[in-house]
């Protein structure tokens, strides 16, 4: 008996063996990691397409012969694209109302959320539901434009935050996510006389950081992705998004390329050589550039909450 369960503590204090992978898990291996890498190959390639366009010579862009490789590499599409006139100004704007607009909305879907688990909320079921219906009917353009324009909406700033706060569906995600903690939690703080407010700040909002995370990954893109807003309501250069701004660019691009050209501040010969080989291809695919590597920057930080956040907040239990 002695020397059998000291056999099995040598067993169990030695590293495990080494798996034995059949024929069939190769190849299963195999095919799974072939096919994950050919999606992100597919992912991954437009955004090398467009990069290495950027810093290829432009004639060559121009005639489709950047596939693979850059070549005749040079700088000049992004320093001609960033002395355009209103760029700095839009860029600001829009780092402004995504990094608001994204708190914002983070704290309102918080806080309502974790209203609507509260069962002695006034009205409870009512206001929830009152709220939900919002994702299923919608008023229209006419009518929200003259909302806005009826609250002294337009041609303002908070255009960008306030109509973007309440958000159903991030509503749905955080009480849901909220329902599947345990509720003895916010029983305990009650029960140290804690009230509804520091119980929201010192427990649910701590344990939320997944869903919460989540939310701001939503609402951070579609804030910096967002050009219609400018278009319906602002007139205003100086609160143009940088969106709105790079979407006139695109549009204009072969006005644009002649702009550059003959851009009085690109001087230099070397540079005014440069920036004489501009064309609309090169342009689109700069402007094109900056407005993706922004967010493709903020997006890694947020990755290791997103799962966990969508499928706890998505399913209950």
């Amino acid at each position: 008996m002695a020397s059998f369960v000291k056999k099995k503590c040598a067993d169990v204090a030695s590293p495990k063996a080494k798996k034995r992978y059949t024929a069939g898990d190769v190849t299963f291996n195999i095919i799974n990691y072939t096919v994950f890498i050919i999606i992100t190959i597919l992912c991954v390639y437009p955004f090398y397409y467009l990069f290495i366009n950027t810093i290829s010579s432009n004639q060559l862009s121009a005639n489709g012969s950047i596939n693979w490789f850059p070549q005749q590499i040079q700088w000049s599409n992004y320093t001609a694209v960033f002395q355009l006139s209103g760029l700095r100004d839009s860029f600001i704007i829009s780092i402004l109302r995504t990094v608001i607009g994204t708190v914002c909305t983070v704290f309102a879907s918080a806080f309502l959320g974790f209203m609507f688990t509260q069962e002695k909320m006034w009205k409870r079921k009512f206001w929830y539901r009152f709220v939900i219906i919002t994702m299923y009917f919608n008023a229209g353009l006419i009518p929200c434009f003259i909302i806005n324009y009826n609250l002294g909406l337009t041609n303002n700033f908070w255009v960008y935050i306030l109509p973007a706060v309440v958000q159903p569906f991030n509503i749905i995600l955080v009480k849901t996510y909220i329902e599947s903690t345990p509720k003895s939690l916010q029983e305990a703080a009650a029960i140290d006389g804690a009230g509804v407010l520091k119980i929201f700040a010192k427990v649910v909002l701590p344990i939320s950081t997944p869903i919460l995370a989540t939310i701001a990954i939503f609402s951070a893109v579609g804030q910096w992705n967002s050009f219609q807003d400018t278009l319906i309501y602002v007139t205003d250069p100086h609160l143009y998004s940088l969106q709105y701004l790079l979407y006139n660019y695109i549009n204009q691009a072969n006005s644009l390329a002649m702009l550059i050209k003959s851009n009085p501040g690109l001087s230099g010969n070397s540079i005014a050589n440069l920036a004489s080989q501009q064309t609309p291809t090169s342009i689109r695919m700069t402007v094109s550039v900056i407005v993706i590597i922004p967010i493709l920057l903020v997006y890694p930080f947020f990755q290791r909450y997103f799962v966990k956040g969508i499928m706890i907040g998505a399913v209950k239990g």
